[in-house]
């Protein structure tokens, strides 16, 4: 019987072993919100791929798939993931989902921003010297909050140290400094449903366009990287922007709010 039983150890444990597992190089936001824990069980019980995830800043995310440290690219800044693409470290950029950003802030609001166009809000908040939580990080939140300070022609980065405060950190992290500094600061929405220690904090702006958020997936380069698995790779991507992977995105809810929105684009649509 111990024989019989040994030797179908040494037949399942190969088998364990072999199991063919992904890397997805990530933002937080994704990872944080309680995403991946959603739709990951649902992939790999249809694909039988084991998919690991690093989640970090949109720009780390991005210099570790160029350092082929990774299959597949999952991140929210269309600009250097094209980038990414046209210098040859990724095959296609596909459209995935979207959400938007929101400021948040203390509720005596004291550059009186609730309400306010992005760009008002900005401009209120640097008028008025108040306290902003910048992530610092590189990360797609820090390039579009860069972004949207450049539209309002405000140099905020030269303010560093004074009342703008870089946290160098991720979004969970910043909102913890925002909130114990009582400081304004720019979070995407998803973060901000998840996060638990909003203390008095409240939603000040959003609903401007230009707070729109999108995020994207790429497959790796393998001619650029030969150790990335390109087929069980391509088999997340295909399933990710398929009606089952959408669908998927879409039934992700958090105190009953949705939190990313689906909108993939095949590839003869994708530009």
């Amino acid at each position: 019987m111990l024989k019989h039983a040994l030797a179908a150890l040494l037949v399942i444990a190969p088998a364990a072993a072999s199991a063919e597992s992904i890397l997805v190089q990530s933002t937080t936001s994704t990872a944080n919100s309680g995403l991946y824990a959603h739709l990951l069980p649902i992939f790999e019980a249809t694909s039988g791929i084991k998919v690991n995830v690093v989640a970090v800043g949109t720009g780390q995310a991005i210099r570790n798939a160029r350092n082929c440290d990774g299959d597949v690219l999952l991140v929210h800044a269309k600009a250097a993931e094209e980038a990414f693409v046209a210098d040859g470290h990724g095959v296609e950029r596909f459209d995935l989902m979207y959400n938007d950003f929101v400021f948040v802030g203390p509720p005596e609001d004291a550059a009186d921003i609730a309400g306010a166009a992005v760009g008002t809000a900005l401009t209120r908040i640097a008028d008025d010297k108040a306290l902003f939580a910048s992530r610092g990080d590189d990360s797609g939140t820090h390039k579009k909050e860069l972004a949207l300070w450049r539209a309002a022609g405000i140099d905020a980065a030269g303010a560093s140290g004074t009342w703008y405060r870089e946290t160098g950190s991720g979004m969970g992290a910043t909102l913890n400094v925002a909130v114990g500094m009582g400081a304004y600061t720019m979070t995407d929405r998803a973060t901000w449903i998840s996060f638990g220690n909003k203390g008095d904090f409240e939603i000040m702006v959003e609903g401007d366009g230009a707070l729109f958020n999108q995020y994207g997936i790429i497959l790796v380069s393998p001619e650029r990287c030969p150790s990335v698995k390109a087929a069980p790779a391509q088999t997340f991507i295909d399933w990710m922007i398929s009606d089952a992977g959408q669908r998927a995105i879409a039934a992700y809810r958090r105190d009953g709010q949705q939190l990313f929105f689906p909108n993939a684009k095949k590839a003869d649509q994708n530009g």
